[in-house]
């Protein structure tokens, strides 16, 4: 062999063992930084968890800490608004008063964590006294097999049950503000209730209409009866305004209305279905108003049976009375039987993105 090959082949050998080392560098640090950042951010969990917990423990009233930071001076703070009684009143009335009530439903601001908090002392007096089942819109109907099959192996165990349902990836906000509420009910053995409509089925609804609605739920929305010129117009600004005021035409603003109170339907019958002592709804303010949402559909389904809701609000800047925050609610008076205040949550526009979109216009076709 030439002097000139054996030294060009010792030199590549060289080379490559530079480069296997080079790589297997870079490999480890990846490595090192992924299995930094996966223990940061369980660590971050943690911590998120344990102060929801703390939160949790708390008394509802002015004096507690809050987690949001927004108007936390705010006069009406940690208050207890008795709509029906037209008065104030302390966490031990509210708490009877949800113990008491064979269907509750428990509103909240899904991404303020203070609001968590006060669902999960409200589901903890309510499992010290009686055993309901413990539903959330945030689990879909077809969720419940894996609810079921983790709770069967982990009966007290909330993680398991956010892994199997891939709570991650479903789009919710972070499970350890939820956590406190699964822990409170499973600690009084509820049953969870996966009580939302699959997504699936809810954007079929968005975008073809009744057609698409499941037998059950169409069957409660037609014992409701048509809806009044001034609810359909009620519906479609609301639609128009949580859609950004983007121009829409109306007939999609009714499907998108019509997605909303399906939901609404769904999670009554879900609630009704759940277990014989009542259930207990955790679920958005939009679906625990009595003039409209899952309140009036058990009004309706459940006749006979106590239905209470409770609305969570978050103060606003000058509304310091109870009956002015009527008026941002699209309502007369305000659509709860009980509210609680708390501070609000600082949050990005969520609007910036979808502003100056028109939905009515057909959108271009693909360039080829």
């Amino acid at each position: 062999m030439p002097a000139r090959v054996g030294r060009a082949r010792l030199d590549w050998r060289r080379a490559r063992r530079r480069q296997v080392r080079y790589l297997t560098h870079v490999r480890t640090h990846r490595l090192l930084a992924a299995s930094t950042l996966a223990a940061v951010a369980l660590l971050a969990s943690a911590c998120a968890s344990r102060r929801s917990a703390r939160l949790a423990e708390q008394p509802i009233s002015p004096e507690r800490d809050w987690d949001s930071e927004l108007r936390r001076d705010h006069p009406l703070v940690g208050k207890i608004w008795d709509q029906r009684g037209q008065r104030f009143v302390d966490e031990a009335t509210l708490a009877a008063s949800v113990s008491a009530a064979e269907f509750v439903i428990l509103g909240e601001v899904h991404d303020n964590p203070d609001h968590h908090a006060v669902q999960a002392r409200l589901v903890g007096a309510i499992g010290a006294t009686r055993r309901p089942a413990l539903a959330f819109e945030m689990l879909e109907e077809d969720d419940q097999p894996a609810v079921d099959a983790a709770l069967e192996r982990h009966p007290s165990d909330p993680d398991a049950l956010a892994r199997a349902v891939d709570w991650e990836h479903s789009g919710w906000y972070a499970f350890s503000m939820y956590r406190p509420i699964f822990v409170a009910g499973l600690a009084a053995k509820m049953p969870i209730v996966a009580a939302n409509l699959p997504r699936k089925v809810a954007k079929d609804v968005a975008f073809q209409g009744e057609a698409a609605l499941p037998e059950e739920v169409r069957a409660a929305l037609q014992r409701a009866g048509p809806l009044a010129p001034e609810t359909i117009a009620t519906w479609r600004a609301e639609m128009k305004s949580s859609h950004c005021d983007a121009p829409m035409p109306e007939e999609i603003l009714d499907r998108l209305a019509l997605a909303q109170r399906a939901r609404d339907a769904q999670m009554a019958l879900r609630m009704i279905g759940g277990a014989a002592s009542g259930a207990v709804l955790v679920t958005g303010n939009g679906h625990a108003r009595v003039d409209r949402a899952v309140p009036a559909v058990l009004g309706r389904e459940a006749q006979g049976r106590t239905v209470l809701a409770v609305g969570v609000l978050e103060v606003q800047e000058g509304l310091l009375e109870p009956s002015r925050y009527a008026a941002d609610l699209k309502a007369a008076t305000l659509p709860y039987d009980l509210v609680v205040f708390t501070p609000a949550t600082e949050r990005e526009d969520p609007c910036l993105a979808l502003r100056g979109h028109d939905f009515s216009k057909p959108k271009a076709p693909p360039r080829r």
